[in-house]
């Protein structure tokens, strides 16, 4: 029986017990890299990607029953954000230079792990800190001036921890589709996987699939030519929805999501903001997230922008606000306004194109399909793709995506057929 580990001590990527207070020992590859370095000779390739891993397995914090292990992506929001904040208050033309650099600085990591194909909690972590952080400054440098009430502090709270949990609902399974086998389901019996293993492997695995769906369903078919072409179609339609990761036939509307390894039904998106997937059901949730977080955020800058530009307009006050940086009180809390009418305009704009996809009853994935195969049709001045497919009107559409998830009634074979 092994020992149980103490809170500082861990099992490293090689299966080895290892201590906290070690973490700079025993790293030959960065000792390599130094000495090269100082030689000014060339690191072998993979030393940097070894380095990396070591880094990363080492970091870690002590833990009850052995020190756990911290995702390094997390850290950058909770250090850089209150600094660029509080620099930008300094001056105008400091808070015109950082909050213009900011949504560059964060589409330009969004790529960059995109394109690497990389899971990331950099974006959730500068999500849910920039809401506490934001709620903080909003208690220490607005709610003090006496004109924010007490009734309008409790709403925000409110909106906030309704968002949350609207949020923690959107984390929750999108719809991942097993990719293990089962022997004791058919494909026409509403299962999205395949009879056998040994079909999988052969290089003749969908035409052999889609026969055995096809003969399972039929029992007797006097026509000759109809069986030839139920079977013609049946094959073309499991080559198009065949998942070679995940071995397995999706169902209609189904994707594989590059980013989690796995296929998930209905796939919209994968969305950084709550690095998921965003599917069958959890979409819901995703928008009444996105939702209630346009309705919090709108809502306290308002009180914010009321509280340090009295008499103002809010549009004009966002734009023209005299006297705003004689203190720095209120510097930092027009920057926050700033800041959070940034975010807010990119996640109403996600929520718009979100909206507009539901009312035409087109996914994400299913509009970047259509348009790199040129089979839909662009409307609203380019922002939605129409692929005509499962448009059925706005209130049938409507009616399908409030129901997602729920449960469906099961048909026998003789129905279907």
């Amino acid at each position: 029986m092994e020992e149980p580990l103490c809170c500082c001590e861990y099992i490293d990527r090689k299966g080895e017990k290892n201590h906290l207070v070690a973490c700079c020992c025993d790293c030959e590859d960065l000792d390599e890299g130094c000495e090269r370095w100082l030689t000014c000779r060339s690191l072998p390739p993979g030393t940097l990607e070894r380095i990396a891993d070591t880094i990363l397995d080492r970091f870690r914090i002590p833990w009850l029953k052995g020190a756990i292990k911290i995702n390094i992506t997390l850290l950058p929001p909770l250090i850089l954000l209150p600094v660029f904040l509080h620099v930008a208050a300094l001056h105008f033309l400091l808070a015109l230079v950082i909050l213009t650099s900011l949504p560059v600085l964060v589409l330009w990591y969004y790529y960059l792990t995109h394109r690497r194909k990389g899971r990331t909690l950099f974006f959730l972590s500068l999500g849910l800190f920039s809401l506490g952080y934001m709620y903080y400054v909003f208690l220490q440098e607005v709610v003090p001036r006496g004109h924010v009430g007490y009734t309008q502090v409790v709403i925000l709270t409110c909106g906030l921890i309704l968002m949350l949990v609207a949020l923690s609902q959107a984390k929750r399974d999108p719809g991942y589709l097993a990719s293990q086998m089962s022997n004791d389901k058919s494909p026409c019996q509403g299962s999205n996987v395949l009879p056998n293993r040994k079909v999988l492997g052969s290089s003749n695995g969908l035409h052999g699939v889609a026969m055995s769906g096809i003969a399972s369903c039929h029992t007797k078919n006097d026509d000759a030519k109809g069986y030839s072409r139920m079977l013609a179609e049946g094959l073309d339609r499991a080559k198009e929805d065949w998942c070679t990761k995940c071995q397995l036939i999706r169902p209609p509307r189904a994707g594989h999501c590059r980013l989690c390894g796995i296929c998930v039904r209905r796939l919209d998106h994968h969305c950084v903001w709550i690095n998921s997937c965003v599917g069958e059901r959890n979409h819901r949730a995703f928008i009444l997230a996105l939702s209630l977080f346009l309705l919090t955020s709108v809502y306290g800058i308002t009180l914010t922008l009321d509280t340090i530009c009295r008499g103002q307009n809010m549009f004009i006050a966002l734009f023209y606000c005299p006297g705003t940086y004689a203190d720095y009180s209120s510097a930092l809390s027009f920057t926050c306004v700033w800041y959070c009418a940034i975010i807010t305009a990119g996640m109403g704009y996600i929520l718009l194109i979100q909206l507009l996809n539901i009312s035409y009853n087109v996914t994400e994935r299913e509009a970047r399909l259509a348009l790199r195969e040129d089979t839909g049709r662009r409307l609203l001045g380019g922002i939605v793709v129409d692929t005509g497919k499962y448009n059925r009107g706005f209130l049938y559409n409507w009616g399908q995506f409030l129901t997602l998830g729920s449960p469906t009634p099961q048909r026998s074979a003789e129905d279907i057929v």
